[in-house]
């Protein structure tokens, strides 16, 4: 797996794509993609978004 991308913007919706594509939790994408979940979310707040986990998606 190549690393994830570094840009908030483009990470948001890589993350977005994958969570409603493949994935039923942020937990579940990081494990599979051995990420930081911390660091994602971290960065995605950066750029004033975080994680619903009602609708397994950054808004």
């Amino acid at each position: 797996m190549p690393p994830l991308p570094q840009d908030p913007a483009i990470l948001l919706s890589f993350i977005n794509m994958k969570l409603r594509d493949q994935y039923r939790s942020l937990a579940q994408l990081c494990d599979d993609l051995g990420a930081d979940e911390a660091e994602i979310r971290g960065k995605l707040a950066s750029i004033g978004y975080t994680y619903s986990e009602e609708k397994n998606a950054f808004l």
